[in-house]
């Protein structure tokens, strides 16, 4: 169902992963920082039937180009903006998972013209754990109550992006000051979340909420990954929220 394609963009070969077409708005789905498109492939499935999809990896991450040193934000916004023009996607919905939020809701803000939705899922960084230490050990909370099935495609994952480019990744989510963006932020959001998440937890996920002007969606007994362990969930929230854009 859903194939590989690498497109240039910047300089860098980018990969993604893209589904049949429905006529609908395409869907953009973008990873976390130590990860890939790999963990969320189930979202992707379960959203094919209603929305083209579109994961791709960001750059140093999955099948992409690793440049040196590790983008920051603003530099993952900039390649994915140029990656969406030279893959022809000149209005989609922007659906960022964790760091992949940080990613969207800049690009939400500097490609206003061809980012119509925006759905932000698990989005980082709480500014009560914004500091290395504080969002590792979020992290590591996290372990404690999601499936332990994803582990062999996140140990992968982690092993193509190599294990600096994640922790210096951290670095850059942790100095990125999201509210800017989020305040800027002038399409329809949807702020996603499982009720088990200790990264991104509710009381966050509302305040996300508030500076976008959008609505929050609480996923029962999902944890911070639920792109990947609640997907047919989260694809009903994501439809549903694009229902009238």
């Amino acid at each position: 169902m859903f194939r590989s394609v690498w497109t240039t963009a910047r300089g860098l070969r980018i990969h993604d992963r893209s589904g049949p077409a429905p006529a609908a708005l395409p869907v953009v789905l973008l990873h976390g920082l130590a990860v890939s498109h790999r963990y969320l492939m189930p979202t992707a499935a379960a959203l094919a039937p209603w929305h083209p999809v579109v994961v791709p990896d960001l750059p140093g991450f999955g099948h992409s180009d690793k440049p040196s040193p590790a983008y920051d934000v603003g530099q993952h916004a900039d390649v994915m903006a140029a990656w969406l023009a030279a893959r022809g996607l000149r209005r989609v919905a922007l659906a960022g998972h964790s760091f992949g939020a940080e990613v969207a809701a800049r690009l939400a803000v500097v490609a206003p013209d061809t980012v119509a939705a925006l759905v932000l899922a698990g989005p980082t960084c709480d500014p009560h754990a914004r500091t290395r230490r504080g969002l590792i050990g979020r992290w590591l909370t996290d372990t404690a109550v999601e499936a332990p099935w994803q582990v062999p495609v996140l140990a992968r994952d982690v092993a193509d992006a190599k294990p600096w480019r994640v922790l210096a990744t951290v670095g850059h989510s942790v100095r990125n000051p999201v509210e800017d963006d989020l305040i800027k932020v002038a399409v329809p959001t949807l702020v996603l979340g499982g009720s088990l998440d200790p990264v991104a937890p509710a009381r966050w996920r509302a305040e996300v909420a508030a500076l976008t002007g959008g609505t929050a969606v609480t996923i029962p007994q999902g944890a911070h990954n639920v792109l990947t362990t609640s997907p047919r969930r989260s694809a009903a929230a994501i439809v549903a929220h694009l229902r009238d854009v």
